[in-house]
């Protein structure tokens, strides 16, 4: 059992602190609204008032925040983990923030006295549910393996993937991936629509051969029914497709595909879509098609 503290409980990490109570650890939470800690007590663990509380007694202090601002707000100042957690604690930021920054701040934790790793992660809120996140891992080695039993306790898939930021530069190809086949699957489906084929068959069988895939499968059926409530919201891709354009510009990389789904993803959030699951990159086809959208 680990003395954990987990900062930042909103849709991803309150069920990844709750799976963290379930493998024995002993948790202690803080989030900025103090009502979303209710689900992690309810479940066993403790709720603090700060983040200089939380992180005192900490063995592992475990960060998952929005944005790369707030992941610095959270390790940096007066309050900050890098100004309260004891020498050797291992500082895990499941966040989804600037490769740059990620290595900046290990550094910077290091001299502090802390083992830090950034190992942003990948399945949704489904995934933070159910424990089986896909988990990318910057970091030493021996910090990595150390860090296992926090890690596997709340992903099925735990891959070491290179130094400090390295974590974070594989979650960036992982959102062009994920936005790639979103986008896809949305022209499919209008396309498909059009011909007024059955759809949820067209779906059955598109996923049974080479087109299938994770995000057929966990999304066809939502746009189907016009459902779109978060399991990981426009406002969310829209920040990490930023990033990754970004670090694809630093590298000299030219990414065709990745350019044009961010400039779609942006467009979305811009029209007032952001809080909407980022399966509602369909709405946005539908509208440059003249077709329906959640009212039709």
């Amino acid at each position: 059992m680990s003395r954990i503290a987990f900062i930042g409980l909103g849709i991803m990490g309150s069920p990844m602190a709750v799976n963290l109570v379930r493998a024995g650890h002993d948790v202690v939470g803080f989030n900025r609204s103090p009502e979303k800690t209710r689900a992690l007590v309810e479940a066993g663990g403790r709720a603090a008032d700060s983040v200089a509380e939380a992180v005192r007694d900490a063995e592992v202090v475990c960060v998952m925040v929005p944005d790369t601002p707030d992941v610095e707000a959270v390790v940096g100042g007066e309050d900050g983990v890098f100004a309260h957690a004891p020498d050797g604690t291992l500082l895990i930021d499941f966040s989804t923030i600037r490769p740059d920054v990620s290595a900046e701040l290990a550094r910077e934790a290091r001299e502090h006295g802390l083992r830090p790793l950034d190992a942003p992660v990948s399945g949704g809120e489904k995934g933070a549910q159910e424990g089986t996140l896909s988990v990318m891992v910057g970091g030493e080695e021996a910090d990595v393996e150390a860090a296992r039993p926090v890690l596997e306790a709340v992903g099925r898939t735990v891959v070491h993937v290179g130094p400090s930021g390295s974590g974070q530069t594989v979650k960036a190809a992982n959102q062009l991936i994920v936005a790639a086949h979103l986008e896809a699957l949305a022209e499919a489906v209008v396309f498909l629509e059009a011909y007024q084929v059955k759809m949820s068959a067209a779906l059955e069988v598109l996923g049974g051969g080479l087109a299938g895939s994770a995000v057929l499968a966990q999304k066809g059926q939502a746009m189907l029914d016009r459902s779109f409530t978060p399991g990981f919201r426009v406002e969310l891709h829209d920040k990490d497709l930023g990033i990754l354009t970004a670090a694809a510009r630093e590298a000299g990389v030219v990414l065709p595909l990745g350019g044009m789904t961010a400039g779609l993803m942006a467009s979305a959030n811009a029209v007032g879509e952001g809080r909407l699951d980022h399966a509602a990159l369909l709405l946005g086809l539908e509208r440059l098609s003249g077709r329906g959208g959640l009212d039709r």
